[in-house]
């Protein structure tokens, strides 16, 4: 196995000290252009690599974010990604990413791997199941910073962006009850998770705003999949008092859910109109199209990573919680047309 070129063998090939070699490599302009040029040229010819993981080390610094989010399939997530991996790039961070599939056990592995491998901070949307946080007290512990998205986190002192959940659920009802509707159904998340605790807050102050009486029937919770809006669809199909509308606290259950009682003859908007939550691509391709809060992911993943990387260079900055804009987007599920 052929050795691996070092700055010790460009120093010898070059008659250079191993200092100005190293000087060189990293571009420093303490070396003049034409030395670098020559050092550079050479040992790129050589297969030479710079030891990154020992050059940061010696810098108390990885130069890597951690990122726990619940599932990379889903749309809004995928995109926040994307913010951060841009932000990060620019500034010269790698990005380790691991999902936790909405499971506490495999949040607790993700948050527990990401530590021994001394990452500079975690960027983090906490799993559905999470109602204990020893982990995330580790992390505070070892004095790493953290930023939460998406899913406030409350359980430890942290910088949260996040977008203004409950104002938004109120805008979706809203606009159902302005369009005529009486009886709105509402499929909500565990409740133990912020988002579906504001968005169901929205839901209920809407129909109080407009003296509609709230029904617990009406209020289903599940974990928000295609199949819990499936079993959600047949649930509702068995009343004898339907709804005349659905607003889902996300996109997923409300595609899955409108699916089924489309099969089963129900019109959708005419007899049931229907709302969803995240603005997920296929939203706007389905038949009707899907009204839906759009959560502006890329937006969020760049401000959770922008404030990471000022945590990171100024530990004793003040936490707080963003907001980031967001907007209901009218489409053909909820208006007759």
């Amino acid at each position: 196995m052929k050795n691996k070129i070092t700055i010790h063998d460009l120093a010898r090939i070059l008659k250079k000290d191993s200092s100005t070699i190293s000087r060189a490599l990293a571009d420093s302009p303490r070396v003049t252009k034409k030395t670098r040029d020559l050092i550079q040229a050479k040992a790129k010819e050589l297969g030479y690599f710079r030891n990154t993981l020992a050059s940061n080390l010696r810098s108390q610094k990885t130069r890597t974010i951690g990122v726990v989010v619940p599932r990379i399939s889903r749309y809004f997530l995928s995109t926040a990604i994307a913010g951060i991996e841009e932000i990060a790039f620019e500034n010269n961070y790698r990005v380790i990413i691991g999902q936790s599939m909405d499971q506490l056990d495999k949040e607790r592995q993700l948050i527990e791997t990401l530590l021994s491998s001394q990452v500079d901070g975690i960027i983090m949307s906490m799993a559905m199941e999470t109602n204990q946080y020893d982990h995330l007290e580790r992390i505070v512990a070892q004095k790493t910073p953290i930023v939460f998205f998406d899913r406030r986190c409350d359980a430890i002192p942290a910088n949260n962006i996040l977008i203004d959940d409950c104002a938004r659920a109120f805008d979706a009802t809203e606009h159902l009850i302005l369009s005529g509707r009486k009886r709105i159904a509402h499929f909500t998340g565990l409740e133990n998770v912020s988002i579906y605790q504001d968005r169901l807050t929205g839901y209920k102050q809407a129909l109080q705003k407009y003296n509609l009486t709230e029904d617990p029937t009406l209020i289903y919770k599940s974990s928000l999949k295609s199949q819990d809006g499936k079993q959600l669809a047949n649930l509702i199909l068995s009343l004898k008092q339907k709804p005349d509308a659905i607003f889902s606290a996300n996109d997923i259950a409300a595609i899955s859910c409108m699916q089924v009682l489309q099969e089963s003859g129900i019109n959708v908007p005419k007899d049931i109109a229907i709302v969803g939550f995240s603005n997920e691509p296929l939203g706007a391709y389905t038949t009707p199209s899907l009204t839906s809060v759009n959560q502006s992911p890329l937006e969020m993943g760049k401000m959770a990573i922008a404030t990471l990387l000022n945590q990171i260079e100024n530990p004793d900055a003040k936490l707080e919680t963003k907001l980031i804009d967001s907007s209901l987007i009218l489409r053909n599920s909820s208006m007759i047309q």
